[in-house]
């Protein structure tokens, strides 16, 4: 692995005079955050780099994991939800094309076609490609789905679609479709509007991409506790309108619920139209990547969402949807690009979800994702509070670490409290991108200060409790 240099802040002058009057145009196609970060990365870092960035969109750079903090008035404005805009990049010096769909693009030519929602079509060429064009929703064609009243969410105009109908007072019931971390924030974000929630999952629990039941569980406790009505291991089935057209309610294989707003929640799948016929692709169609993020052609760079990226849980390729892995592969993309040969380290897929003051945190692989990809593992739980007995603010600990049975190798980890649990999921990204054992875990280091911890502390409770 080719490490990056702490001179490639700013290039060195031979370098620069190296590639004088040999600009290179790179183009990359879709500009949120895995394309920002490489469009970021080349600007800043390489002045021999002509920059082209085209997005469909209205707007770049918007959070959407922030869309439920604003549709439940957590926050105080959706603008902030916005780290940067297209005048900031033409600043640098980037052609920046928004509102634009690209139609084709001509591999063999190195030609990329067009169509601005206002004016001529047009094509530009380019030495290097980068497709950034994340992922599409899952959208089952289920009877009605196309009703007025169905929702997604993806991107900002969708958001605040559902912030308008849900704004509205004749909408009374809410059914969210889906309950992974999107749907399940929807979900607290509808309640605290003062809408009945009803969330329909075909799994048994909420989270199960993520979680173990043990750990989902208490998402799914908490939900009820909230007052959601939860329906898990509950197909929808159908959703039905009035004569105006508009969604009324939705049927499953248990029964029909009324629901006047529907947020269809179920996942998302790679965006692979514009290169899947000349792209290798990965079997669930995102474009497959080696640890530059370059694709089959040594021209073309995929990154975000619709590529794929390598799990150090599993030693191998996988696919992972996250904007911190978007970023990272931006990073690395532009690097490559600019002249810089660097290697992606790996991600373990971090994440988390704080509703109704639960919060979770899990890195790696859970057991049921281990145990599906093959992989025979071992796990050890621990429970305790966060702080000693005698402190007045406490809560509740309850944590889970996942080992490979063989090489003991730590391979994922679960946290859920009260307490902000998130920076110990750090500690258990490191650990799995550097293949330590559970073993090293059980005399760990671990400061101790009554007002943070235990002396005695469940991470290496945890790991001694291990077979």
């Amino acid at each position: 692995m080719v490490e990056l240099p702490n001179s490639l802040a700013r290039p060195s002058c031979a370098y620069q005079r190296e590639r004088e009057g040999n600009e290179m145009k790179t183009v990359i196609v879709g500009a949120n955050h895995a394309g920002i970060a490489a469009a970021n990365t080349l600007l800043d870092t390489y002045p021999d780099q002509e920059v082209v960035m085209i997005d469909r969109n209205t707007n770049l750079s918007y959070l959407g994991c922030g869309t439920a903090l604003w549709v439940g008035r957590q926050i105080d404005s959706v603008d902030k939800l916005f780290y940067t805009n297209k005048d900031a990049f033409e600043a640098k010096g980037a052609q920046v094309f928004m509102e634009t769909e690209v139609t084709s693009i001509d591999f063999d030519a190195h030609l990329v076609s067009c169509h601005p929602r206002t004016g001529a079509d047009f094509t530009i060429k380019y030495d290097k490609l980068v497709l950034a064009t994340g992922s599409l929703p899952i959208a089952p064609k289920l009877p009605g789905h196309d009703l007025a009243g169905i929702n997604f969410l993806k991107l900002f105009q969708e958001g605040q679609e559902v912030d308008r109908q849900i704004s509205d007072d004749s909408v009374e019931d809410v059914a969210v479709v889906g309950a992974g971390y999107i749907g399940v924030e929807i979900a607290e974000a509808a309640k605290r509007r003062g809408k009945n929630v009803r969330i329909f999952d075909i799994a048994p629990t909420s989270l199960a991409s993520y979680y173990d039941p043990e750990f989902a569980a208490l998402m799914d406790e908490r939900l009820a506790q909230g007052g959601i009505e939860c329906h898990f291991g509950e197909a929808v089935c159908a959703y039905v309108g009035d004569e105006t057209g508009h969604v009324r309610s939705i049927t499953t294989e248990q029964g029909s619920y009324p629901a006047d707003l529907v947020v269809n929640a179920i996942g998302f799948i790679p965006n692979n139209a514009l290169g899947r016929d000349h792209l290798e692709l990965f079997d669930n169609g995102a474009y497959l990547v080696d640890r530059h993020q370059q694709t089959s052609d040594p021209d073309v760079y995929a990154i975000g969402d619709c590529a794929t990226v390598y799990s150090n849980a599993l030693h191998a390729t996988t696919y992972i949807a996250l904007a911190t892995n978007a970023v990272r592969s931006g990073i690395v993309a532009g690097h490559n690009i600019g002249g810089t040969p660097l290697e992606s380290i790996g991600v373990q897929g971090s994440n988390a979800i704080s509703v109704m003051g639960l919060n979770l945190c899990s890195t790696g692989l859970s057991v049921r994702a281990a145990e599906k990809a093959g992989l025979e593992v071992l796990y050890t739980d621990f429970e305790d509070l966060q702080r000693p007995a005698f402190m007045r603010e406490n809560a509740q600990v309850k944590i889970r670490i996942v080992y490979e049975r063989g090489s003991r190798r730590v391979v994922g980890a679960q946290l859920a409290s009260e307490y902000d649990v998130s920076m110990a999921i750090h500690l258990f990204s490191l650990a799995i991108e550097e293949g330590v054992t559970i073993d090293k875990l059980k005399l760990l280091d671990i400061f101790f200060l009554p007002h943070f911890n235990q002396p005695y502390n469940y991470i290496t409770m945890a790991a001694l409790g291990a077979e």
